[in-house]
């Protein structure tokens, strides 16, 4: 089975491969555009099954569908709300609904397998989805405020308080520019999908940085970066190598 991934988020794209590979389905591409979409469907076998997030970063994804004749099955992956994700599950193969679930990612593979599904049964009536949702994109929804338990108390952390978040001793924090330290429900992982991707970048497995947090970046070993941030001092924050080339696109 070929699979291609259509998601303009790239920790959120990886994510969805990681969780993929585990269920033993292989992602032959990861793509993060309409542009670059239509550029590889022009030139490249459609693959069977089409993981497809709707609002890209250059324009929506039906975009892509004006322009490619699309011969492959498709799963949503949105953050839309319920009433548009009924119209997709009519003739979609499936949806899954961010962040996503690994059971129910899991049900959505499961259920492609089942069916067989030939093209012609898959094809989706994007004229009606475009009525129904409106001509201009729909802004996603991220995290705007965490809380954590203080005694008896509930505290809540505004994401603009937030410097970094880390994970330590299996637990995750944020680091607010106050300089303090809070524990919260969640992981690093989880967070991949909640976090607004132009202010928050996965530098490592144990740190997400605020961009608007960075003081300095200096060159580390092994073509690592090190970053000197406003207030954290806990732990060298370092850039780990496979993540540099991207690191330095999201700076841009």
């Amino acid at each position: 089975m070929r699979v291609l991934v259509i998601e303009d988020e790239k920790p959120a794209a990886r994510r969805l491969q990681r969780m993929l590979e585990r269920l033993d389905v292989s992602v032959d591409h990861l793509l993060h555009s309409v542009e670059e979409a239509m550029t590889y469907f022009k030139s490249n076998p459609h693959p069977d099954l089409i993981f497809l997030d709707i609002q890209l970063s250059d324009g929506l994804s039906f975009e892509i569908f004006d322009e490619v004749d699309i011969k492959s099955a498709i799963i949503f992956t949105t953050a839309y709300d319920e009433y548009a994700l009924q119209a997709f599950k009519l003739n979609s193969v499936d949806y899954l609904l961010k962040p996503i679930d690994e059971e129910e990612l899991e049900s959505a593979v499961k259920k492609y397998s089942n069916l067989h599904t030939k093209p012609q049964q898959v094809q989706l009536n994007f004229e009606d989805i475009k009525k129904l949702l409106g001509s201009s994109p729909v802004e996603r929804e991220y995290k705007k405020r965490f809380t954590t338990k203080i005694g008896q108390h509930i505290k809540m952390i505004s994401i603009d308080e937030v410097e970094c978040f880390y994970s330590e001793n299996k637990g995750t924090y944020a680091h607010t520019l106050d300089g303090r330290d809070y524990l919260l429900d969640t992981t690093l992982e989880q967070l991949e999908d909640e976090l607004e991707p132009q202010t928050f970048f996965r530098v490592s497995r144990k740190f997400y940085v605020n961009i608007n947090a960075i003081k300095d970046i200096i060159s580390y070993t092994n073509s690592r970066l090190q970053l000197k941030l406003n207030n954290y001092r806990e732990q060298e924050v370092i850039v780990a190598r496979e993540r540099v080339r991207d690191f330095k696109l999201w700076l841009e």
